[in-house]
Order: C-alpha cells, then sequence, then structure tokens
C-alpha cells in the first residue's frame, strides 16, 4: 500500500504535462564504485541514464546527470530536494539552478547543492531536476528516489575515506618556500611535498618532475642564482630520498628573474624565495639548467 501511495504521489508531484523519467520504486538501485582517486554513487533512471555524486580526491561532492541520449537542452536547470510523500507537513527545498551544456554530462552541481542532496536523501527526500528537453523545449523532470539510500550511502563513506589528501589538479604545479637566505628544506616544505609523493606513489603514471628554484632580490645576482640553484637541489634530493627516480626530474634555476609578485616587502620576498614544481604524464629526462628559458609555473 506504502508502495502504490509512493508512486502515485511522485506522479502528483510532477509538473503537469512534463516529461518525467524515475525508475520504479521496486527497482530502485544504488551503485557504489571508486578508487583512491574518486568515488562515485550511483541511481540508474529508466529510460534516461543515471544521477550521481562524484567525490574526488581533495574535494567535496558534487552532483551531475549522465544521459547517453542527451536529454536536457541548454539553458538554465533548477535543482529540488524534494519532500518525501509520506511527510506532507513538509515543502520542497529549492537549491537553485545548474547550468546545462551538451555531452552526455549536462552539467555539475555546486558543492554546497550536492550536500544538500544528500542530506535530504537521509531524510528520504528525492533529488529532482526540472528543466525542457533539447527538441521542442518541452518541460522534463529526472528523479532520483531515496529508497535503500542508507546502506549504499555508508559504503560510498567508506570509500570516500580512503581517497588521497589531493587530486592531481591540485598538485600538478605547486610551490615550496624557503626562508630568507637558506637553502634547507623546513617542516612546511617537507610536509607539502609528503603530499605530493603520496600521489605520485598512487599513481605512476605522473612520471616527469620539473623543479624551477627561484630567489628573492635581497642579494646580489651571483648570490640569488646559487641560491635558487640549491633550493631546487634540495627539493630534489627529498624527492629520490623518497623514492622518485632521478632520471625523471628535470631541475632548472633562475635567480631572481621570475619573481611571482613584486619584492616590494618582506612578505612578498617570501613568496618568491621558492621551488616551483610541475607533474607531468609522459617520458622524462634528467636536466640541469642554469638561468636561461622561463620557468612554465
Amino acid at each position: 500500500m506504502r508502495l502504490r501511495l509512493l508512486i502515485i504521489a511522485c506522479l502528483l508531484a510532477s509538473p503537469v504535462n512534463a516529461l518525467t523519467f524515475q525508475t520504479r520504486l521496486e527497482r530502485v538501485q544504488w551503485q557504489v564504485e571508486g578508487d583512491q582517486f574518486e568515488c562515485r554513487l550511483t541511481q540508474p533512471v529508466a529510460g534516461f541514464g543515471a544521477g550521481e555524486f562524484v567525490r574526488r580526491a581533495g574535494e567535496q561532492a558534487i552532483f551531475r546527470l549522465q544521459s547517453p541520449d542527451r536529454w536536457l537542452g541548454n539553458g538554465s536547470a533548477t535543482l529540488l530536494a524534494a519532500a518525501a510523500p509520506w511527510q506532507p507537513e513538509r515543502s520542497d527545498i529549492n537549491l537553485g539552478v545548474v547550468s546545462v551544456a551538451g555531452g552526455n554530462f549536462p552539467f555539475n552541481s555546486s558543492q554546497l547543492q550536492a550536500g544538500r542532496l544528500l542530506s535530504g536523501l537521509l531524510e528520504g527526500r528525492s533529488p529532482v531536476v526540472r528543466h525542457h528537453t533539447r527538441q521542442g523545449g518541452e518541460a522534463l523532470e529526472v528523479r532520483l528516489l531515496p529508497a535503500r539510500f542508507g546502506k549504499a550511502y555508508e559504503a560510498f563513506r567508506a570509500c570516500t575515506a580512503k581517497l588521497l589528501p589531493v587530486n592531481f589538479d591540485q598538485i600538478r604545479q605547486s610551490q615550496v618556500g624557503f626562508p630568507s637566505g637558506d637553502v634547507a628544506l623546513d617542516a612546511l616544505g617537507q610536509a607539502k611535498l609528503d603530499i605530493i609523493l603520496q600521489f605520485l606513489k598512487a599513481d605512476p603514471s605522473v612520471n616527469r618532475v620539473q623543479l624551477d628554484g627561484h630567489s628573492d632580490n635581497s642579494g646580489n645576482r651571483l648570490t640569488n642564482r646559487d641560491l635558487s640553484r640549491r633550493r631546487a637541489l634540495a627539493v630534489e634530493e627529498y624527492l629520490v630520498a623518497n623514492g622518485v627516480p632521478k632520471e625523471q626530474i628535470t631541475l632548472r634555476f633562475h635567480g631572481e628573474r621570475y619573481p611571482l609578485v613584486p619584492n616590494n616587502g618582506e612578505a612578498n620576498r617570501a613568496q618568491n624565495r621558492r621551488v616551483s614544481l610541475r607533474l607531468e604524464r609522459g617520458p622524462a629526462a634528467t636536466t640541469v639548467a642554469a638561468e636561461g628559458s622561463a620557468p612554465s609555473s
């Protein structure tokens, strides 16, 4: 009886004449997949594709739709945490709009929207997307159901607990700072490199590291050039000591030539005393270069 009431209530809650996609309650399934780089919590939607929560390493979850038939037209769709039919005292929560574009994944929600959808599912609410079709602009609604969500959510949380602290986009270009006149890694610099090393060990396809040493303009040109070289070497030595093959590292040094910010104060000079790291996927070769070509970061 409750099943019949739920199906009827969901149909009544949909906009009049809208093309509605949702899976029958008795067939609702949640799927959890992932590794240390990304976790996905997915509900297939009959006739449409799927709705899924995706959490990448180093980020919070987002919500998106997957539609191989590309049902949604371009524009702005409305995202709702719809009230459960058996809780008539509650109203739908409008979570705002999402920008819809082409492709199999027509939009990504914000992290805040996804968090509220997940909280809503735990309360029995349904994620709902309302928009229009690509063909003729007919009203369209995609609805996920909260059935069997609790157990799947626990599996999703277990997956996310094993994610790396960062993803590739967050560390592909990084900076390690140095105290004035110093060439030794401090605790903060080592901590940053330890996070990068953790990622490198997890993803062997990242097999090229470019290091660019820099200084501020406090000393003379020759001193600054040597400081930048020794700082880059200090980072290289730390990486090699922790398992990065030396042949995968390219090392350059530039002295004071390429400041991030003007050297017009101690705070700015501190930003310029650095080694920039760039991670790449591809063949690697060892190179040690002095001032010359500009750094890429």
